[in-house]
C-alpha cells in the first residue's frame, strides 16, 4: 500500500493535467451515508423503496412523502469537508488539479475551497420555485416543515437530479472535455454503477487511470493503479 501511495504522489507531481472524478465514498468520511453499501440508503426500510421516493414521478405525485425522506435522510447541513476534500482543494490551488467532477450533491468540495467543481447530479444548496423560478437557499428549505412553497404559490424543488430526470447537458459536455484532455484521471469513492455519469470514463485516453475505492469496481481491471482503501487516508494521510 505504501508503494502505491508513493507512486500516486509521484504521478501527481509529474502530471500536467489531472482531473478527479468522485462519488459518495468521498463524503462518507464526513458522516454522509452512501446509497449502495450495507448501511446505505437503499437498504433502509420505508413504506416505499428509497430509489422510488427520489424519483421525478414520486416527487410530482407525493411531494409530502418526498420531502419527509429528503429532509430526514439526504440533508446534512452540519457536515464538514474531510481530508480528501481538503487535499483536492489544495491541489487545485497549487495548479495541479484542473477540475473535480462529482456525483455528490452536498457541496463539500466547494466548502473545502475547490472552485472548478462539476456537479453531475446537482446540489442541495440550490433550490428553485417550479412556477416562477425564484431561487432559495438550503437554510430556507430547512426552516419549515412539509412541502415548501414560494410566495407565488409554486412548489420549491431541490436542484438535484432525481431518477427519471436527465443530467445537465452542459455539465456533461464540460466533464467529458476535462476527462478527454486529462493526462491523469483519479476516480475515488464510487462504485461506477450509475449511468450516464460512469459512462464519462470512456473519454479518458491517458495511461494514468487511478482507482481509489474500498471495494473493486467494474473498471478495476482497466486501471493503471488501484488502491483499495479510504480515500481520505490515501489523499489526505
Amino acid at each position: 500500500m505504501r508503494e502505491k501511495k508513493k507512486l500516486l504522489e509521484r504521478w501527481l507531481a509529474e502530471s500536467r493535467s489531472t482531473v478527479f472524478f468522485g462519488g459518495a465514498g468521498v463524503s462518507t468520511e464526513s458522516g454522509i451515508p452512501d446509497f449502495r453499501s450495507v448501511d446505505g440508503l437503499y437498504h433502509m426500510k420505508y413504506d416505499d423503496p428509497p430509489e422510488q421516493i427520489i424519483s421525478h414521478s414520486y416527487f410530482m405525485r407525493s411531494p409530502e412523502g418526498f420531502y419527509r425522506f429528503y429532509r430526514d435522510k439526504m440533508l446534512y447541513p452540519d457536515a464538514k469537508p474531510n481530508p480528501a476534500h481538503l487535499r483536492l482543494a489544495a491541489l487545485e490551488e497549487a495548479g495541479r488539479l484542473q477540475a473535480v467532477i462529482t456525483q455528490n450533491i452536498d457541496g463539500l468540495h466547494q466548502m473545502a475551497g475547490s472552485r472548478e467543481v462539476l456537479e453531475l447530479h446537482g446540489s442541495v444548496h440550490r433550490n428553485y420555485c417550479m412556477k416562477c423560478r425564484k431561487s432559495f437557499s438550503l437554510s430556507a428549505l430547512m426552516a419549515g416543515e412539509g412541502v415548501p412553497y414560494c410566495d407565488c404559490g409554486g412548489i420549491i424543488k431541490p436542484d438535484v437530479v432525481l431518477y427519471e430526470e436527465g443530467l445537465d447537458s452542459d455539465v456533461l459536455e464540460r466533464a467529458a472535455r476535462y476527462i478527454r484532455e486529462a493526462e491523469m484521471l483519479i476516480i475515488g469513492g464510487t462504485s461506477l454503477a450509475v449511468y450516464p455519469a460512469a459512462g464519462l470514463l470512456q473519454y479518458y485516453r491517458g495511461d494514468k487511470l487511478v482507482l481509489i475505492n474500498r471495494s473493486e469496481t467494474p473498471y478495476s481491471s482497466r486501471a493503471n493503479l488501484v488502491i483499495q482503501d479510504s480515500i481520505g487516508m490515501v489523499l489526505g494521510g
